[in-house]
């Protein structure tokens, strides 16, 4: 296992070629001194098959499914188990359907055991799109659609000519907790419909000035069809308790308190406690003024207190031009004594991102929908483009070191050299996962091959599992490590050997002066994961645990 793992660290003479191959699915480009170590839960559309692949594009786990499809969301806990959103699109429900609706829940262990489940999915209501972990308590947090009549959202203040469906499906969020008997209990719920203004009826309920309450929805904003928010994301942030809900219909998203109960919840502790990416949606500005279109997978960046990034937020924005997306970071101006979010002449901060990315090529990063964004804890950034299946990594110098394209078109596997299309090999999200996440402690994670058909590996995947001598790995002794290594340079002809944080900061340089064996003391590192590179003629990696 260790070996298959610092396979994706090494060096080879060979980046000239496996980097110009001309793969068109699965795995397309490959710097494996570049790219972040770990591997990629992979949940594509139109069929119900969850893949661990390693960076070679090899499945190293998988958990199977025969009945049901995406719906969308899928999860890796620490301890190996998966959380999956499931439904089977219009075939689910009859009465509330539109793009991301899901069925239920499922909670499976490692070898795909059902551990319990949980079904939102009536004529009154269905989950859709997303959950979240609550990794404080081990519930989860799932969105849903509930339907509201023409005569209620009347009363609430709809206009009526917004009303072209007939009914209204407000997105409300439900926590959930494990029963201990295969079921789940809700233990907390907010509902968007507490929490509305309109200035269309005086006569009806919800009745204000909606430029002085940024704290409530809009219930006139967004007109139109039934799904009228869509909420497309769910984040937990457990230092904060705060709940992200991304809004792409209003082109911004939310933050919610869940330190209340729910009773709480449905009164002014329940509002809106930031928003962000369209003032004009709470009449503090204009179209001059907003910043997202219709985004995807806003959420907090999943990085270490203390990390450059943490407290960001991560947002694929979607349509931020007519042909191209972009991605971006920001950091919310948060005062953590009195727990509010701050505004400036009426709007929210910060008036703009922290970092923002388009590729060279605009054009060449392009999803009207789907799609997400992940920071790594090296700096570099995951993303995927979700109608074209494509996934790729940047570092900070946004050199592409990682490319991979969905193998399927409609659910089904298609072989190596096959033309995709848009639309037609859908993902919602790739996420990766670093090698020491604690899943991963004990598990089997040999490669069992590929998804797709007649696949072409790229020359330093092949000839890593193929055990070919054309690189070096260098010899690091003990490892894992406590207070000293020894680095065996007998065999490799290097002049300098460097080491790396998984930051990518250089910690440590020496000369090979000539010497077999070079000793260096590790007890001031912290304990975690480090690189040792030796010119460009071996590779190794030192795990420090104390």
């Amino acid at each position: 296992m260790k070996k298959q793992l610092l396979s994706t660290l090494m060096l080879s003479f060979l980046w000239l070629s496996f980097l110009e191959a001309q793969n068109t699915v699965g795995l397309l480009s490959y710097d494996a001194m570049g790219a972040t170590p770990g591997y990629n839960l992979h949940y594509p559309h139109n069929q119900g098959n969850a893949y661990l692949l390693d960076n070679c594009g090899q499945i190293v786990h998988v958990w199977e499914e025969d009945s049901f499809k995406p719906g969308n969301g899928v999860y890796l806990d620490t301890n190996g188990d998966l959380y999956v959103c499931k439904g089977n699109g219009s075939a689910s429900n009859a009465y509330i359907h539109a793009g991301g609706g899901g069925e239920k829940l499922e909670v499976r262990d490692w070898d795909n055991n059902l551990l319990w489940e949980y079904t939102i999915n009536d004529s009154l209501k269905r989950m859709h799109h997303d959950i979240a972990l609550n990794t404080n308590t081990g519930g989860v947090f799932i969105i849903a659609w509930e339907l509201k009549t023409e005569a209620e959202s009347i009363q609430a203040g709809r206009d009526t000519s917004q009303l072209a469906d007939g009914e209204l499906w407000p997105d409300y969020i439900v926590e959930v907790e494990p029963d201990g008997a295969g079921g789940g209990s809700i233990v907390w719920e907010w509902h968007a419909w507490d929490h509305l203004i309109q200035d269309y009826d005086p006569t009806k309920d919800n009745y204000g000035v909606v430029a002085d309450h940024p704290e409530l929805i809009d219930i006139n904003y967004a007109g139109g069809p039934a799904d009228w928010m869509h909420s497309n994301a769910l984040a937990y942030n457990p230092f904060l308790d705060h709940l992200i809900l991304n809004v792409p219909t209003f082109n911004e998203f939310w933050i919610i308190n869940h330190n209340t109960t729910t009773a709480q919840a449905a009164g002014p502790q329940g509002d809106l406690m930031f928003r962000w990416g369209n003032p004009e949606t709470y009449g503090a500005g204009d179209s001059t003024d907003q910043k997202l279109y219709y985004q995807h997978d806003a959420h907090w960046v999943d990085v270490p207190l203390g990390h450059p990034d943490f407290g960001k937020i991560a947002i694929f924005n979607n349509r931020v031009g007519e042909d191209f997306s972009s991605v971006h970071l920001l950091r919310p101006d948060y005062d953590f004594y009195s727990d509010s979010y701050l505004m400036s002449g009426g709007t929210f901060l910060p008036t703009d991102f922290d970092w923002s990315y388009t590729r060279p090529v605009p054009q060449d990063m392009w999803s009207t929908g789907l799609s997400s964004v992940q920071r790594l804890v090296n700096g570099n950034t995951l993303i995927a483009v979700g109608r074209f299946g494509y996934s790729y990594e940047i570092t900070p110098d946004e050199d592409i070191v990682w490319e991979y394209v969905n193998p399927m078109i409609g659910g089904v596997v298609v072989s190596q050299g096959s033309t995709l299309a848009i639309n037609n090999n859908l993902q919602f999200r790739m996420t990766r996962y670093l090698e020491d996440y604690p899943a991963f402690d004990g598990r089997d994670l040999t490669p069992q091959g590929y998804i797709e058909l007649d696949p072409a590996p790229l020359d330093i995947c092949f000839v890593s599992n193929q055990n070919v001598s054309v690189i070096n790995e260098v010899s690091i002794f003990p490892n894992p490590a406590n207070d000293q290594v020894r680095i065996d340079l007998n065999e490799v002809e290097a002049e300098n050997v460097e080491v790396y944080n998984m930051l990518g900061e250089l910690i440590y340089i020496d000369s090979n002066n000539g010497a077999d064996y070079l000793n260096i003391s590790t007890e001031s590192w912290v304990q975690g994961i480090y690189f040792v590179y030796l010119d460009q003629r071996a590779a190794g990696k030192i795990v420090v645990s104390r």
